[in-house]
């Protein structure tokens, strides 16, 4: 089972999605500015990502409605994915990838992992 773990920086708050094998699959793609606003977008991630489709803009693809995952080719031509809520907003982002099949693997790992997932707050020093 994965694990969501919220991270504290001076300027904010951010999330990883960690796979069971502790690799990270996906990280917000924002600074938030307080833990509220990250764990809405938390349990955003978590309650959609599981059933959401993918839109694979490197094979000019159709857009796609609601929450989905886009699938595309960045300016270094790896394969990267962002997560999008049903309004359009980016909350997760992935890594690059050197082929389209690990991108999409990393899609899958983001389903499993993302649902029931729990959260890791940060420790008060």
């Amino acid at each position: 089972m994965g694990k969501f773990v919220i991270k504290e920086s001076g300027k904010g708050f951010s999330f990883s999605l960690k796979a069971g094998n502790g690799e990270i699959v996906a990280a917000s793609s924002k600074l938030y500015p307080d833990i509220t606003g990250v764990k809405a977008a938390i349990a955003a991630v978590a309650g959609s990502a599981p059933d959401a489709g993918i839109e694979d803009q490197t094979a000019g693809a159709e857009e796609l409605k609601g929450a989905k995952f886009e699938l595309y080719s960045d300016k270094a031509g790896e394969f990267r994915f962002r997560f999008k809520d049903a309004e359009g907003n980016i909350l997760a982002v992935s890594e690059g990838y050197v082929k389209k099949d690990s991108a999409k693997n990393g899609i899958d790992s983001v389903r499993r992992n993302a649902k029931n997932s729990p959260v890791v707050e940060p420790v008060a020093e």
